[in-house]
């Protein structure tokens, strides 16, 4: 995290006030610069400078704020909080915060706490500044990749016909949790046969029967950091055409990935994935962009797609998610995450991508 560099793109901001509103308005980036691995932090602060790092928050977080080697004051009523916030920022004009994160009502109840502050929005910054990943953060995003390539591997071990689609993705969520993880990274998505079609399909009463396939795309959370992994496979041996369908989205996967790299422009790497499978029978049947990044959101940023131009630099985290999608017969889609770096990239989730027929 390169706090100066946050300043020196905001060269007025005397000093930075991240809130964490909690369910409602969560914001990550408070957890971007605290590191804080454990607790909820509703209504909690993290002030920054150019010298400190400060976490204001209540008696109810105490004990978990103060495992990490933080400068923390706590108060016990809003009263108290309000009165911390003033002396911090005492001297303070021009403050910099992260109006993505706040709602509205907060914004408007910040401002009334603070009145006499010029509030500054630099969350594109710290947006941008989190695009680009730690070796702290990398070791997290790792180990949240290990726990789903475990889970992947095992996924065929648990089909069995009569199995409905919510009791693999309840399957699916509870090996995650058993190898490590917090918790799913976002609701689990398994679809069997014509389900497979709809991208973001959810609903899991379909029970598995021969001949169907089987799309899961799941993802796991570690001390706050996530992974997002699709596999599909087959019940039974597929059709010619579900066979080609998952041979050629899996040979534009693979031209993807060798597209990555730092200095490449994301639509470039889409475009590569994108011609393979526009020069297949498939054409057109690739109907979204080829990846995002991940962080401490699932979808942490726009990376990978047609109509951005963003250009990849070393360090980020991206998926890489080609898949093709026929309405009333079913879809394919192979998804991993690679770490960029100077001269291409690392894959971090590792299990097989060949064709499983179980």
């Amino acid at each position: 995290m390169d706090v100066e560099k946050l300043f020196d793109l905001n060269q007025n901001v005397e000093a930075i006030l991240i809130y964490n509103g909690g369910e409602s308005s969560n914001d990550p980036s408070f957890f971007y610069f605290t590191q804080l691995t454990r607790g909820l932090f509703e209504g909690s602060y993290v002030f920054v400078t150019r010298k400190n790092l400060k976490v204001i928050t209540s008696q109810l977080e105490e004990e978990t704020a103060r495992t990490e080697d933080l400068d923390v004051e706590v108060f016990s009523s809003g009263k108290e909080r309000d009165q911390i916030l003033k002396d911090i920022t005492k001297g303070i004009t021009f403050l910099g915060v992260n109006f993505s994160g706040l709602s509205h009502t907060d914004y408007l109840s910040l401002r009334n706490r603070l009145p006499d502050k010029e509030m500054v929005d630099v969350g594109e910054s710290i947006a941008n500044l989190r695009q680009i990943k730690s070796e702290r953060e990398i070791t997290k995003l790792k180990e949240a990749a290990r726990i789903v390539s475990k889970v992947g591997e095992e996924i065929p071990g648990m089909l069995i016909e009569g199995l409905t689609e919510g009791e693999l993705a309840a399957k699916v969520n509870y090996e995650m949790m058993k190898y490590g993880a917090s918790s799913p990274s976002f609701d689990t998505i398994a679809a069997f046969g014509p389900d497979a079609a709809e991208p973001h399909f959810s609903g899991g009463k379909r029970k598995l029967k021969k001949g169907d396939v089987v799309l899961v795309d799941f993802g796991a959370k570690f001390e706050r950091y996530c992974s997002d992994m699709t596999r599909t496979y087959f019940y039974g041996k597929p059709d010619k055409e579900m066979q080609e369908m998952y041979d050629v989205v899996l040979e534009a996967q693979s031209a993807g990935i060798k597209a990555v790299k730092s200095g490449e422009n994301g639509k470039a790497v889409d475009g590569a994935s994108r011609k393979v499978i526009d020069s297949s029978k498939f054409k057109g049947k690739f109907i979204h962009g080829l990846g995002h990044g991940i962080g401490l959101n699932v979808h942490d940023h726009p990376a990978l797609s047609p109509l951005l131009d963003f250009y990849l630099k070393e360090n980020m985290v991206v998926t890489v998610e080609p898949g093709v999608y026929i309405p009333k017969k079913g879809g394919v889609r192979i998804e991993d995450d690679v770490v960029v770096t100077k001269s291409g990239s690392q894959l971090i989730t590792t299990a097989s991508r060949e064709l499983q027929i179980v």
